[in-house]
């Protein structure tokens, strides 16, 4: 047999079918080796704040620093303990006392706890308990309250806060990543799936694309977690498993149209399964490159939790292209026809109709013919909608929230720190840390002493019985007292290389907004007094408005940086110029509108507290880098039809060609990521409204209509400068002119406007 007759052949029968069941399998054992690491990912897992951290930022610094005082690298709970009535017994401290000794006793402690100091009106008593910073802070806290809870005396009642608590309440809100997060997002898309394509198989064939996907990148994630290289938290993890979902979904529903598209022609399956992924390839692999060079873009920030969801998204990503070009296409190729059962494709079914300027059946030849016939007011309109809605922006307050709103529902921390605001200064638990020179001690003691929000000021002290010696400036010099049973000898600072950690107890809460202006006012007096960078302010607090700050400045820098790297791929990908500014600046518009109505939603609906910084960052990203798949999903098929039919009815055909696909995604990535708000907190709840509803404007609004319309109104121009924006003129059928009456006509072709130019590009 000659090579031409092999070649027009094809592959052999056993290759066909070889190729496939290889794929599968490969997919099948990486499944199965990572499917067991979703039981194991608190393994790996770091909840506690200093996940969040700035990397740069004054308070790592003191928190770095924080062990070479205590002896040890705790972070401190608080155990308040109030009598129901009127002042707290002899009997009742005796039992305080001996449920102080009892905290002691187990693991997990990681120094002395206090002794109980009781409050001025007599009412309450709190106790100090340093927990191992090493260890799981959720469990040793649970393990806290257990204890307090069993042996807290009759006739009180008591709390565990302080930022362990928060930690623990934090760690607590994530626990449902693993279970139920999971299984809302799934059912919510096999439900979709179920009514989109009237199957039984396909939408499981599907979902097992994304679930592999997600199987094989959680695996390659934990390792890189057990080694070290990235940070992996529970909203990290949470927004990996809702972004490999319904990116691979995507992906994959761009490839079934496709198959569908090849099935509905006839064709069989293996002819079927390469000519859907030809068709599939370039904007499957486009889609999934340009998210994650969004996501990339994140490795800019300083604080560590976006720098560590760069890489393990984009990880994600990248799995959920591998998936969607090989293991969805083995499975279609060995499935066929019956993937699609009890509704199988009839040949002609996926034929465009010729003239979409003419009356014609089904709803997307309908909206095709829509756009058409009021492109121009079209786009005026959806862009004045997008513009109004974007007003509310104005109304969105993402300059931080307090820690203790960051957990929705019950929270014990937070119900704790209330009390105890109550009868003691409400900083207490949670000091500002003052990293200091002992030669600077007098200096930074005069600064402290004269601030109205520091209520009183201590240093580390390894001489003093709880490990603290409080100070006073007695004619210009420090002067320590033990912390103690009386009659404690008078204890001198602990020293590590040469300074001096001073602890101040803000009369604020150390979450509220009036502690973080007392941080900003210490850190200007001190660099006033003592010269910048000779004194550095730590501790909760200082974190706080460190993160915020910090969320500020990486917002301001990564969000011009996304939209360039997206741009300059729209620009290769297209071979345009106009387009890609055309595509860029809707998807400006998009973003302005969802967070303009969430902020309207966040305040007059949920009463949200506020929102932290980076909520419209992560929101940029993925509205941005997910709504420009959908721009890539259309206008890749727009210059496909393009190139034979002419600009405008390449634009129809391309609408018509993807409008169910999209619309199908949309819904998919909508339900997806509000599947985020089962997770009881803020920041995701935010994360999940503002994705969804701005992926369902792109969906309904930004991409079956504003870009259609304003792209069929432009023309061939909006190809500008590539060959296909240059040619002289488009096919006279596809041109739309007005009758004296006013309506809309389709001039009929000659053979001249039909004739194709410039090889196969027609004019």
């Amino acid at each position: 047999m000659s090579q031409p007759d092999l070649a027009r052949r094809g592959p052999t029968r056993w290759l066909r079918i070889g190729i496939p069941v290889v794929l599968v399998l490969i997919w099948l054992v990486g499944g199965s080796i990572g499917g067991p690491y979703f039981g194991k990912v608190d393994e790996v897992a770091v909840n506690d704040r200093s996940s969040f951290l700035p990397q740069s930022a004054d308070s790592t610094q003191v928190g770095e620093r924080l062990a070479d005082f205590a002896g040890s690298d705790s972070i401190p709970a608080l155990v308040v303990v109030t009598a129901d009535e009127g002042e707290l017994t002899s009997a009742q401290l005796a039992s305080l006392q001996t449920l102080a000794d009892d905290i002691a006793a187990l693991p997990g402690i990681a120094g002395d706890v206090s002794p109980p100091v009781v409050s001025d009106d007599g009412a309450a008593t709190q106790i100090f308990v340093p927990i191992d910073g090493a260890g799981d802070v959720g469990e040793i806290v649970a393990e806290v309250r257990a204890t307090v809870a069993d042996d807290a005396p009759d006739g009180t009642e008591a709390w565990v806060t302080g930022p362990a608590g928060f930690t623990a309440d934090l760690v607590r809100g994530f626990q449902g990543i693993d279970g139920l997060l999971l299984i809302v997002a799934l059912g919510a898309v096999f439900v979709i799936l179920v009514v989109v394509y009237r199957s039984p198989l396909l939408p499981i064939l599907v979902l097992l694309t994304s679930t592999f996907a997600l199987c094989v990148a959680l695996l390659t994630v934990w390792w890189l977690a057990k080694a070290g290289v990235v940070v992996l938290n529970g909203q990290v993890q949470g927004i990996l498993f809702i972004l490999v979902i319904g990116a691979a979904t995507d992906y994959a529903l761009l490839y079934v149209a496709r198959f569908r598209e090849a099935i509905g022609d006839g064709r069989r399956r293996w002819d079927a399964t390469t000519r859907a992924w030809r068709g599939a390839f370039e904007p499957i692999l486009a889609s999934g490159g340009t998210v994650i060079a969004g996501l990339l873009c994140l490795l800019l920030s300083d604080l560590a939790t976006n720098r560590a969801l760069g890489p393990i998204a984009s990880i994600g990503i990248a799995f959920a292209v591998l998936s969607a070009l090989t293991f969805l296409p083995a499975l279609l190729a060995l499935f066929g026809k019956a993937a699609f059962w009890p509704f199988v494709p009839k040949p002609g079914s996926s034929a465009i109709p010729d003239d979409l300027t003419a009356p014609a059946r089904g709803i997307w030849p309908r909206q095709a013919r829509f756009v058409a016939r009021r492109a121009r007011p079209l786009w005026i309109i959806c862009i004045v909608v997008l513009l109004g809605a974007s007003v509310g922006v104005t109304q969105l307050k993402a300059d931080g929230v307090p820690s203790s709103d960051l957990v929705l529902g019950a929270s014990e921390a937070r119900d704790g720190q209330d009390v105890l605001a109550e009868h003691f200064p409400a900083g207490s638990g949670s000091p500002v840390y003052v990293l200091v020179a002992d030669d600077e001690t007098a200096g930074a003691l005069e600064v402290l002493e004269g601030s109205a929000g520091v209520e009183s000021v201590s240093a580390a002290s390894a001489d003093s019985p709880t490990g603290q010696a409080s100070v006073i400036l007695e004619n210009g010099t420090p002067v320590y007292t033990a912390v103690g049973p009386p009659g404690s000898p008078a204890p001198e600072p602990t020293l590590s290389e040469g300074a001096v950690l001073l602890s101040g107890t803000l009369t604020d809460a150390a979450d509220s907004v009036a502690a973080e202006d007392t941080v900003r006012a210490l850190r200007a007096s001190l660099d006033d007094s003592l010269g910048e960078g000779t004194a550095l302010v730590g501790g909760e607090t200082a974190t706080d408005v460190d993160s915020n700050d910090t969320s500020i400045r990486d917002r301001t820098l990564i969000i011009p940086v996304v939209l360039a790297v997206i741009l300059v791929i729209l620009m290769l990908l297209l071979r345009s110029i106009v387009a890609p500014v055309i595509l860029i600046g809707t998807v400006i518009l998009s973003f302005g509108a969802a967070l303009g109505v969430s902020a309207l939603v966040f305040d007059g609906v949920f009463g949200f507290p506020g929102a932290d910084p980076a909520v419209p960052l992560y929101g940029f990203v993925f509205l941005v880098a997910l709504g420009v798949d959908y721009n890539i999903f259309l206008m890749s098929r727009v210059r496909e039809e393009s190139l034979v039919h002419g600009t405008r009815q390449g634009i129809l055909r391309g609408l018509v060609a993807t409008g169910g696909v999209i619309t199908s995604a949309g819904l998919v990535l909508a339900a997806t990521f509000a599947a985020l708000g089962v997770i009881p907190i803020l920041f995701l709840a935010q994360i999940a409204f503002i994705v969804a509803f701005g992926v369902l404007l792109d969906t309904f609004l930004v991409r079956s209509l504003l870009v259609p319309a304003l792209a069929y109104d432009i023309g061939r121009h909006v190809w500008w400068p590539s060959k296909l924006g240059r040619t002289d003129a488009e096919p006279a059928l596809h041109t739309s002119a007005r009758t004296d009456s006013g309506s809309f006509a389709a001039i009929a072709p000659t053979r001249r406007d039909l004739r194709p130019r410039h090889g196969n590009q027609p004019e």
